[in-house]
């Protein structure tokens, strides 16, 4: 479990998170919502101590993280920011970096590692692309590489900022039903959404992250059915039981 004891976080003198109590299960996936500049993405750099939290704790199955060691912090957790550029390798060359925190001098791939990094590709469907160049992928491709370098890493937790950004719907559904699917096999996914009803279609959980603080955590329909959706913004939630979907409403 990642547990978060009153967190906050700033950006120089200007607080960003102020005070966000939440515990994040493992075999879960849990979505944060919130308006643009809530701090959602600030929120997840402060769970894993890249942006260093101004108050309060976190821990990662009951270890404080100011205590953990940065490579020790990254085989607990593995975190995939937006916008991410195309680096020069190939898909298998990536896939790989995710064993960096494993790795002791001198820094060389074991036998281990690439098991690992093979089986995180076969595990997301990408096995024929190991000797592609990542940047003649297409967007949601280039995502599912990034996802299988975060399998090789073998964490227990996965944090996600708006994963789905710049792809196309169907790439956008194909890359949640992985996240779904990891989740399923035991992983804690924790994924930052923008897209409100694929969030809540998905998720075991929803979080609302409204005035640096967690206002509003739970399973999609109790969250949907809340006040919250509509006063925060602006639009209803409702779920098509017969579909076992949720839709805009009130638009």
């Amino acid at each position: 479990m990642i547990k978060l004891e009153n967190l906050s976080a700033s950006y120089g003198k200007q607080p960003v998170i102020g005070g966000a109590c939440a515990s994040f299960e493992k075999g879960k996936l849990t979505a944060i919502i919130g308006v643009n500049g809530s701090g959602k993405s600030t929120l997840l750099k402060a769970m894993l101590g890249i942006l260093p939290c101004t108050q309060g704790n976190v821990f990662i199955d009951g270890a404080e993280l100011s205590a953990l060691k940065r490579n020790e912090i990254a085989k607990r957790a593995a975190y995939l920011s937006q916008g991410k550029e195309a680096p020069d390798m190939t898909v298998g060359e990536m896939v790989l970096h995710g064993r960096f925190p494993y790795l002791s001098y001198p820094r060389r791939y074991t036998k281990k590692d690439r098991s690992f990094a093979r089986a995180a590709m076969e595990q997301v469907g990408i096995s024929g692309l190991a000797d592609k160049p990542l940047h003649t992928l297409s967007g949601g491709m280039r995502q599912t590489a990034y996802i299988a370098m975060a399998l090789a890493q073998d964490t227990d937790y996965i944090l996600l900022d708006e994963p789905t950004t710049y792809l196309d719907i169907s790439h956008q559904l194909e890359l949640m039903a992985i996240l779904r699917k990891l989740a399923d096999n035991g992983k804690g996914v924790i994924t930052v959404m923008h897209d409100l009803p694929m969030a809540f279609d998905f998720s075991d959980e929803i979080a609302i992250l409204h005035g640096g603080k967690i206002i509003c955590k739970g399973e999609p329909l109790a969250v949907a059915t809340a006040p919250y959706i509509k006063s925060i913004f602006g639009v209803g939630l409702k779920y098509i039981a017969e579909e076992n979907k949720y839709i805009y409403s009130g638009i």
